[in-house]
């Protein structure tokens, strides 16, 4: 297994895959809308760093003031996924890109660096116990579960947008805010409109399709957020068998 990782540029993302999902066809749409989202974002600052082989060992950051999540901090990076996957955990992958991420956000003359994470772990959230090992202490919180962690060099610290404290929306029907960011998401769109359609439930999706909207999200918020009856339910993404056993 190689030890050598590489950084998504403009010239190589056609020919590079984004780790998520690499050879899963229901998925493809999905991998088009992220690559097409990343050559916006890479000029702002935004990096994609993965391990140089076919497997899911990478992590993706961005400076907090452009990345797509209602939290607000001046000079930070914010840390949208940091991801080892089954057999890799263990190997000192996780740590390597943590550190690069940290030495990246000094060099740049960051105030630190930022996360969403949880009180008790939750599955495609950063393991709060892995952070802290680093240093990263809690700065906010909000329904005493979700939780934005910070590793402050000078002790400034982010915190959630006023719009998460609400952690609810208007209306009975089920409603999904959501990105194009994460290479799922596409297909999860198909399976709950699918659904949805087939089973009479009302449906709402809203589109987080600017800085703007994902700054004035009205909850917690990492790509994926479903709502029922006006309250908040998950961040995690839905198809149609979990859709099922949630309603």
């Amino acid at each position: 297994m190689s030890n050598q990782f590489i950084n998504l540029t403009l010239d190589n993302l056609n020919s590079e895959h984004v780790c998520c999902a690499i050879s899963d066809k229901k998925h493809q749409c999905g991998v088009s809308n992220k690559k097409a989202w990343l050559k916006e974002r890479i000029p702002e600052g935004h990096t994609f760093r993965k391990l140089d082989e076919r497997v899911k060992v990478f992590i993706e950051y961005s400076p907090l003031e452009t990345a797509w999540v209602p939290v607000e901090g001046d000079n930070y990076l914010y840390i949208y996924c940091l991801w080892v996957s089954g057999s890799f955990k263990g190997k000192g992958y996780g740590k390597s890109l943590l550190e690069y991420c940290i030495n990246d956000a000094k060099k740049q003359g960051k105030s630190g660096v930022c996360v969403l994470s949880s009180k008790k772990k939750k599955p495609y959230l950063t393991d709060k116990k892995f952070m802290l090992k680093y240093g990263f202490e809690v700065v906010d919180s909000v329904n005493n579960e979700y939780e934005l962690l910070a590793l402050s060099f000078d002790e400034t610290k982010p915190h959630f947008t006023d719009s998460v404290k609400a952690m609810s929306t208007d209306g009975e029907q089920l409603t999904i805010y959501y990105g194009r960011q994460c290479p799922f998401i596409s297909n999860c769109i198909e399976q709950v409109k699918n659904y949805c359609e087939k089973n009479n439930v009302p449906l709402k999706l809203i589109e987080v399709d600017s800085l703007e909207k994902a700054k004035a999200v009205p909850c917690i918020f990492n790509n994926w957020a479903t709502f029922y009856k006006g309250k908040f339910q998950s961040l995690l993404l839905l198809n149609e068998n979990s859709l099922k056993n949630m309603l």
